[in-house]
């Protein structure tokens, strides 16, 4: 459940999001090398699970990351997003559990 602390900032989260999703953004991707990847500006978590070859999804000039997919290939498929609950992760971070409707 979301706290009042933070729901401000959880709002502004929520107007970003479906920001891009009602902007109708065109989702790309690119198989390229790691090294590749990451020197076009390309976020990752657990970039060690990944092999040589990976995936980098881009929305538009909102996000590129890399990933497993599958995915939409247009922002507008997602719908609306919500924010139900957020906790702490660990130290001086967030977690968020969001759902499209």
């Amino acid at each position: 459940m979301i706290g009042n602390r933070f729901s401000e900032e959880i709002e502004r989260v929520e107007r970003w999001v479906q920001g891009a999703i009602d902007e109708r953004i065109p989702v790309t991707s690119e198989v390229m090398s790691l090294r590749e990847a990451q020197a076009k500006g390309a976020i990752g978590l657990f970039t060690e699970k990944y092999g040589g070859q990976v995936s980098v999804y881009k929305i538009g000039q909102r996000s590129m990351e890399l990933c497993g997919g599958p995915h939409v290939g247009n922002t507008e498929e997602i719908g609306r997003f919500k924010i139900q609950k957020e906790q702490s992760s660990s130290a001086g971070v967030r977690r968020i559990r969001a759902v499209i409707q």
